[in-house]
């Protein structure tokens, strides 16, 4: 081979390379590269209409193939389901049914999640709430075994998230706590989507939606997982640096206005 020649084989891996990990830009393109899976993780960011507008797509395009094993929401709590619901049911039946109500789930409107919660229903696949129930939070809260459960790494960065993402205002004796409840979570939507891959049978892809924490490979729902179960991660990234994220595709939206969380949490605590 001559000198030109190996050059030109080289570029031609490296831009082979560069389109292999470029983020997809349409649902079929963003399909063909994580099927097939039994489990399916979607990460969102939860102010980015876009993200859900892919989680419905998505969920569409799978129902539309026949493949569509079942729907795990983040937003709903564990033990909720509509597992007896017909493809026709109602709205109001569905909510009841997930017991998804805005007093019972605050900060997860239905306007927003309802349109991928129906594609679901309408595709004749159960939905499933995949979150630690209320009920189940003090003792998870009490529970040191579930830092057992991921190394040390893992759950430091779990306790930086819980305090930067209270914006330094927790008291430092609820660091921990808090943080037992992130996991447990993280358990519980593990243990969910589980079940639902072994009800779904061979051939199905059941769905999670959760927001990307809970989605990430080195912390999150993936750790809790059977060794066995096979899963692809797609998370969804609104702007933001373009750095590769723990994940098996990354679905790129415009970046967000920008919020000051912080002040807006400071005001709250201040009521």
């Amino acid at each position: 081979m001559t000198c030109r020649s190996a050059v030109a084989l080289a570029l031609g891996l490296a831009l082979l390379g560069a389109c292999a990990h470029r983020p997809p830009t349409t649902v079929p393109a963003l399909l063909e590269r994580v099927l097939p899976t039994p489990l399916l993780m979607l990460g969102e960011q939860h102010d980015a209409p876009e993200h859900q507008a892919l989680q419905r797509d998505v969920v569409q395009a799978l129902g539309a193939r026949g493949q569509l094993g079942a729907l795990v929401m983040e937003m709903a709590e564990q033990g909720r389901q509509t597992t007896g619901l017909g493809a026709n049911a109602s709205e109001a039946q569905v909510r009841e049914a997930l017991n998804w109500s805005d007093n019972a789930n605050p900060g997860w409107p239905w306007a927003t999640y309802g349109p991928v919660v129906m594609a679901a229903v309408r595709a004749g696949a159960p939905v499933l709430g995949g979150n630690l129930p209320r009920g189940q939070m003090r003792a998870a809260m009490n529970d040191p075994a579930l830092e057992g459960r991921i190394d040390k790494a893992a759950l430091q960065e779990q306790r930086e998230g819980i305090r930067s993402g209270h914006c330094d205002l927790l008291p430092e004796g609820q660091i921990g706590p808090m943080t037992r409840i992130q996991l447990a979570r993280d358990d519980a939507m593990a243990r969910t989507a589980a079940a639902a891959v072994q009800q779904a049978g061979a051939g199905k892809t059941v769905v999670l939606v959760a927001g990307n924490g809970h989605v990430r490979r080195d912390l999150g729902v993936p750790l809790y997982l059977p060794q066995a179960l096979a899963h692809r991660v797609v998370m969804a990234q609104a702007g933001g640096p373009e750095t590769a994220p723990p994940a098996d595709a990354v679905w790129r939206t415009p970046a967000l206005p920008v919020r000051d969380h912080c002040a807006e949490l400071r005001q709250q605590l201040k009521r």
